[in-house]
C-alpha cells in the first residue's frame, strides 16, 4: 500500500510538472507574440547566429519541441527559408541543456520565490503584470520537480528496485526507453529533469541514464514530424533534418559511451551534475559538429526529399531593404501591390470554396495562405514605418504614404476573407451541413464576387467598361438583398440552422464588395493609379 501510495503521488507530481512546463511555454509565446516569430524570421541569415538565437530562445521558452516547430511553421509560411531554419535547429539541442544544470545544482529550491512573485505580480495594476503567469508556471516547473524529488525519497530504502536500476543495461534498450518518454510527453525537459532527479536520489546509475538522455533527444522530433503531415515541402525538410541531426548525435556519441563507460570526462564526482554536464557536452558536440558539415547536410535533405515545390506563389519581398533608393523601391512597390491583390483572390475563392464542397484540404490551403498573408502584411508595415523617415522631401513622403493607404485597403479585404473562414469553422464545429438551395446561393455570391475581384484589377477602363462595372456592383448588391430576404425566410425554419450561417456570409460579402470598390476608387484618385473614377 505504502508502494502504491508513492508512485501515484510520483505520477501526480510528473503530470503537474508537465503541465507547468507546457503553459510555461505557452505564456512566453503570447507574450512575444509576432514580434518573436518575425525575430526568427530576420535573425537566421548566418548558421552560426541561428544556432545561438535557437539555443537562447529554447532556454528561455524551456521547449526544444515548441522552438522546433515554431521554425517549420515559419518555414511553411515562407518567411523562413530550409537552410536558414537548421540554424535555430541546431541550437534549440543546446538551449534545452538549461533545465538539467538547473536541476543538477539544486537551483529549483528557489521555485517558490518565482511562484509567490508571480501570483503578487498578478495583482499589480503594472506594466510588468504581464509576466505575473510566466514567472508563476517557471517556478511551477520547479516546485513540480522538488515535489517529484521528495516523493521518490523513500525510494532509496528499497534495495531491489536499486539494484535493477543501478545494474548495467544496454544502452540501446536506455535510448529506446528515452526516445519512447519523450515521444509520449512530447517534451525532451521532463525526461531530462527525471533522469537527473532520479540520478540524485540514487535510483539510476549515470551509467543507465546517459542513453535515456540520448535517447530523449530523438524523442523530442515527434513533435515536430507530427506537425508537417499537410505542409509544404520545406517544411518536411526541416522537419527531417531535425531527426536526422538528433539521431546522428546519437550516432556519433553511443560508441563513445559505450567504448569509456565509467571514464567518460564529464568534470565531475557528483552523478547529477555529471549527467548534467554530459548532456550539455554531447548537445554541443553535436550541434557544433552539423554546423561545420551544414552544407552536405542540407545537400542530402534535398537529394531525399528532391527540390519540390511550395503549395503556392509566395509574394516577392527581396527589396524590402531600408539600404534601397527610393526610386526603386516605389517601383517595386507598385508593382507588387497587384501580386498581393491576385495573392487576395485567390485566398477568397479557396475559402468559398471550401464552404462549398466541404473539402478539409481546400480549407488547410487557404487558412495556410491567410497565416502566410499576415506574416507579408507585418513584413511590410514594419519596412513602411522604416523606409518612410528615409524620403528626402515632402513629395516622396506624399507618394509613400499614397501606396501605403493603397496597402491598408488591400490588408482590410484580406480581413474580410479572412472572416468568411468563420463561417467554415461554424460548420465543421457544429457538424452543419448546407442544404442545396444554400448552396446555390453561396456558388452564386462567390462567383460574383470573383467577378468583381477580376474587373476592379483592370488597369485601364474606358469609359463604357467602368460603366458597366458599376452596373454590375449595383446588380450584385440587389441580389444581395434578394438573398437576405430568401434567407430571412428559411430561417424561420427550425430545422435550418445552416441558413444563418449564410446570412453571415451575405453581410461579409457586402463589407468585401464595399472595401473592393474604395480600393479602386482610391487607385483612381492617385496620381500614380489609373485613370477612371469608378464612384
Amino acid at each position: 500500500m505504502k508502494d502504491f501510495h508513492i508512485i501515484l503521488t510520483a505520477i501526480t507530481s510528473i503530470i503537474l510538472f508537465v503541465f507547468g512546463l507546457e503553459n510555461f511555454s505557452k505564456e512566453v509565446q503570447r507574450i512575444t507574440g509576432e514580434k518573436f516569430r518575425k525575430f526568427l524570421a530576420k535573425a537566421t541569415k548566418f548558421p552560426g547566429l541561428g544556432l545561438l538565437i535557437g539555443a537562447v530562445v529554447t532556454a528561455f521558452i524551456q521547449s526544444s519541441s515548441a522552438t522546433s516547430v515554431i521554425a517549420i511553421s515559419l518555414v511553411n509560411a515562407g518567411v523562413l527559408s530550409f537552410q536558414n531554419s537548421i540554424g535555430i535547429i541546431l541550437g534549440a539541442n543546446i538551449g534545452t541543456t538549461v533545465t538539467a544544470q538547473l536541476v543538477a545544482f539544486k537551483l529549483t529550491a528557489f521555485a517558490p520565490v518565482f511562484i509567490i512573485l508571480g501570483f503578487a505580480l498578478s495583482f499589480i495594476r503594472s506594466k510588468y503584470s504581464v509576466f505575473a503567469k510566466s514567472l508563476f508556471y517557471f517556478g511551477f516547473v520547479f516546485f513540480s520537480l522538488n515535489l517529484i524529488s521528495s516523493t521518490l525519497t523513500p525510494l532509496q530504502e528499497d534495495i531491489r528496485l536499486i539494484q535493477f536500476l543501478t545494474q548495467p543495461q544496454s544502452p540501446f534498450i536506455g535510448v529506446l526507453i528515452g526516445g519512447l518518454i519523450t515521444a509520449i510527453v512530447q517534451s525532451s525537459s521532463v525526461t531530462t529533469g527525471l533522469a537527473i532527479i532520479f540520478t540524485q536520489q540514487g535510483l539510476i546509475s549515470l551509467e543507465n541514464a546517459i542513453p535515456i538522455l540520448m535517447g530523449a533527444n530523438i524523442g523530442t522530433t515527434v513533435t515536430a514530424l507530427l506537425s508537417i503531415i499537410n505542409m509544404d515541402i520545406a517544411a518536411k525538410k526541416t522537419a527531417l533534418a531535425h531527426f536526422l541531426f538528433n539521431l546522428g548525435g546519437v550516432i556519433i556519441f553511443l560508441p563513445l559511451v559505450m567504448y569509456w563507460g565509467n571514464d567518460f570526462p564529464l568534470f565531475s564526482d557528483v552523478p547529477a551534475i555529471a549527467l548534467a554536464n554530459f548532456h550539455l557536452i554531447f548537445n554541443l558536440i553535436s550541434s557544433f559538429t552539423f554546423l561545420v558539415i551544414l552544407k552536405p547536410f542540407t545537400a542530402l535533405i534535398d537529394r531525399i526529399m528532391g527540390e519540390g515545390k511550395m503549395d503556392f506563389q509566395r509574394i516577392d519581398v527581396s527589396f524590402l531593404a531600408p539600404e534601397n533608393d527610393y526610386s526603386s523601391t516605389e517601383k517595386k512597390l507598385i508593382e507588387n501591390l497587384d501580386q498581393a491583390y491576385a495573392f487576395v483572390q485567390e485566398t477568397y475563392n479557396l475559402v468559398t470554396l471550401s464552404i462549398e464542397t466541404n473539402y478539409k484540404g481546400v480549407y488547410e490551403a487557404a487558412q495556410k495562405r491567410i497565416e502566410y498573408f499576415e506574416y507579408f502584411r507585418a513584413d511590410l508595415l514594419s519596412f513602411f514605418s522604416r523606409f518612410i523617415s528615409q524620403c528626402s522631401g515632402e513629395k516622396e513622403i506624399k507618394e509613400l504614404v499614397g501606396i501605403m493607404s493603397k496597402y491598408e485597403y488591400l490588408f482590410q479585404i484580406h480581413d474580410s476573407v479572412k472572416d468568411i473562414t468563420s463561417i467554415k469553422e461554424a460548420l465543421d464545429e457544429n457538424y452543419i451541413e448546407l442544404k442545396s438551395d444554400l448552396l446555390l446561393i453561396v456558388r452564386e455570391i462567390s462567383s460574383e464576387t470573383l467577378s468583381i475581384f477580376e474587373q476592379m484589377a483592370i488597369k485601364d477602363l474606358d469609359q463604357k467598361s467602368t460603366k458597366e462595372l458599376k452596373k454590375k456592383v449595383s446588380e450584385f448588391q440587389n441580389d444581395l438583398s434578394k438573398h437576405n430576404n430568401n434567407i430571412l425566410r428559411i430561417m424561420a425554419m427550425p430545422e435550418r440552422p445552416d441558413a444563418g450561417l449564410v446570412l453571415h456570409l451575405i453581410t461579409y460579402s457586402q463589407r468585401l464588395k464595399d472595401k473592393l470598390v474604395h480600393y479602386r476608387t482610391l487607385f483612381d484618385k492617385h496620381p500614380l493609379g489609373r485613370s477612371n473614377a469608378l464612384f
